[in-house]
């Protein structure tokens, strides 16, 4: 059995990929930019926001544009962030379970701390014991810091961690972390990318995932 559980948020816990390409859309149509279709944004996810504000933005783009676009989308997706952000099926039965079995879970995101926070805690209350967002104090992912002060502080006994994600920047994050990793393949990257850092597991839906938890194998 595994734990603790560490999980990324963005396509792993909660598809926010709606409201993330809403507020980017936001920020460039009040700039007067070309806008990009909602699936686009799985590419420009990840790195947290700021990485995501240069990649929408023109290739050319300038400070204060920058800093513009990150202040429109910040203000937009304070107001927006749960419009159409929901749990992916069976993750809140699945933290349920988890907590009801005394497995600790985590989640390590490269989100915004108090966004995250906010989300998490209105879609699974107290489900997940500790938070580690961006600008939290700790070098965002693929950076193993974060990861590795999660895993060793609710270290369980007889058990191992295991760090949960859909992008090739979670794999590395466990990766450098030292973990075993489990990627998901219901998020917003491929099988393909995810497979090319060699994680342990690979699971097309919460059942495997649940199975990986408990059992070591899908």
């Amino acid at each position: 059995m595994y734990s603790p559980i560490i999980f990324d948020l963005d396509g792993t816990l909660l598809n926010t990929l709606g409201d993330l390409a809403a507020a980017g859309n936001y920020a460039l149509s009040e700039l007067g930019f070309p806008v990009h279709e909602k699936n686009s944004y799985k590419l420009f996810v990840g790195n947290g926001i700021p990485k995501l504000i240069e990649r929408i933005l023109p290739t050319d783009f300038s400070e204060g544009e920058f800093n513009e676009a990150y202040r429109l989308f910040c203000e937009y997706y304070a107001v927006h962030s749960a419009d159409k952000t929901l749990p992916y099926d069976g993750i809140s039965e699945l933290l349920e379970e988890l907590c009801a079995k005394n497995i600790t879970c985590l989640c390590n995101t490269n989100k915004s701390h108090g966004f995250a926070e906010t989300l998490l805690k209105r879609f699974f209350g107290d489900k997940l014991t500790e938070i580690v967002g961006g600008e939290h104090g700790y070098p965002k992912k693929p950076a193993p810091d974060a990861a590795r002060y999660l895993a060793e502080k609710y270290r369980t006994e007889g058990c191992l961690p295991l760090y949960v994600g859909d992008s090739s920047v979670d794999m590395q994050t466990a990766k450098n972390a030292g973990l075993d990793a489990c990627g998901v393949l219901w998020g917003f990257r491929t099988r393909g990318e995810l497979s090319q850092f060699k994680p342990k597991f690979l699971v097309e839906n919460v059942n495997e995932l649940k199975c990986v938890i408990m059992n070591g194998k899908n």
